[in-house]
């Protein structure tokens, strides 16, 4: 189909410009007898599933601008190679984690893959109450494959830097994550909104010192410390689940930064999942399973990385040489655990900003969204704004048990 000039896809026109390509002929059949239906919910790309002879794909394919904002937030195409390349990682990092891609056509902006069905986004699975065994387990341990595979701990030196130059091209959707997450919620930013009664709150936040620098702190984490290939949006939005079984999606914002960033992001938004659940009318035990999925995620990051520290550091950063092969496995333990306490303050802090900003800027999320009644909602999300603001501020005091329990009981509580 390729053409030098990009033209977006419409329903219509999706067979006929995309009906020559073998991928899909081969497992579709004739372009004449497919069924094509848009489907994209997120913020910035069009997605087609696409049906016929009993198979289906998935077409993803960038827009020139935010879908969310529109053509007045000019986006490049070019982020279509970044996931594409970030979802090749990842399936070597942790085989059968992400979907298959079949085709990419850079100058389309689109990439062809498989289509997980009958899997649905875990998010929206979530606010109606469903429960898949596991899932945080999963997620844990894909975030601790990634983090370690794709970082000097394992990776030939040569290999990480060639990666770092190239996803340092990832600058618009690294430039999102910059002021979105760590900047426009903590002062009057444009497009920022939030329930009206959490106002008092929000004037709160934007007045705490402590909170700011914290928040900055973070942000000059993101910004400098190139440690691992992140996906870069994980959350609750990113994941396909059926039962037990789950995949990881939309890695389009995949940049080099700091081993704590997806899994603190992950974590954050089953806190927002449990922190939902006084507006969603699910069963009492629903709210407790969330905060152990949630405690699952992280037990199985620490074991994983471990394992992998173990069995797989071959990279250049703590040489066996200077440890195991000295006899010294009392130091390597003890780098060991120096790391992971660094990871998990990482990890805390880009929680709390999390927390922040699907409540009061941007981008939101459904779990609060789909509360109707506004009163029940400014109350859940005054509970997050809260945890927030502890997770960022006391991050490198705070393990996540404490985030747990935290969580639990704040959930009680009246924060407005």
């Amino acid at each position: 189909m390729s053409a030098d000039t990009y033209q977006p896809l419409t329903i219509d026109s999706l067979p006929q410009r995309l009906g020559a390509l073998p991928v899909l002929t081969d497992r579709l059949g004739d372009a004449a007898g497919w069924r094509a239906r848009e489907v994209g919910d997120g913020n910035l790309n069009l997605v087609f599933i696409v049906e016929g002879a009993g198979n289906g794909a998935v077409v993803k394919q960038a827009l020139p601008y935010v879908r969310l904002v529109g053509e007045s937030w000019p986006l490049p195409l070019r982020r279509s190679f970044f996931e594409a390349i970030a979802l090749d990682r990842q399936a070597r990092r942790d085989p059968g984690a992400v979907p298959e891609v079949w085709h990419f056509d850079e100058p389309q902006a689109l990439i062809v893959m498989e289509f997980l069905t009958p899997h649905i986004i875990l998010r929206r699975s979530l606010i109606d109450g469903r429960r898949h065994e596991g899932v945080g387990a999963f997620l844990g341990r894909f975030c601790a494959r990634t983090a370690f595979r794709g970082s000097d701990l394992a990776l030939p030196a040569a290999d990480r830097k060639a990666d770092v130059a190239l996803f340092a091209g990832n600058v618009e959707l690294c430039d999102i994550t910059e002021n979105l997450v760590f900047t426009d919620p903590y002062f009057d930013a444009k497009l920022n909104h939030f329930t009206s009664a959490l106002a008092p709150l929000v004037a709160r936040l934007r007045a705490d010192g402590a909170l700011k620098i914290a928040a900055q702190e973070l942000k000059a984490d993101f910004t400098s410390c190139a440690e691992t290939l992140m996906h870069g949006d994980l959350h609750t939005g990113s994941v396909m689940v059926h039962g037990s079984d789950a995949k990881v999606i939309d890695p389009e914002f995949a940049a080099y930064g700091p081993f704590g960033f997806d899994v603190g992001m992950l974590i954050s938004n089953f806190l927002m999942a449990h922190l939902s659940q006084p507006g969603h009318c699910n069963d009492a035990d629903f709210g407790e399973w969330l905060l152990d999925e949630t405690a699952a995620i992280w037990t199985a990051f620490r074991a994983e990385f471990t394992r992998l520290w173990r069995t797989e550091r071959r990279g250049m950063l703590y040489p066996d040489a200077l440890f195991d092969a000295q006899g010294d496995e009392l130091a390597a333990e003890a780098a060991r655990l120096r790391l992971m306490d660094r990871i998990r303050s990482q990890a805390v802090g880009v929680c709390g900003v999390e927390l922040h900003r699907r409540i009061v800027g941007l981008a939101h999320n459904a779990d609060f969204e789909t509360i109707a009644d506004e009163g029940t909602r400014a109350a859940c999300e005054a509970r997050a704004l809260e945890l927030g603001r502890i997770l960022a501020v006391q991050r490198g005091h705070v393990n996540m048990d404490d985030v747990i329990e935290l969580a639990r009981t704040l959930n009680g509580r009246d924060c407005l």
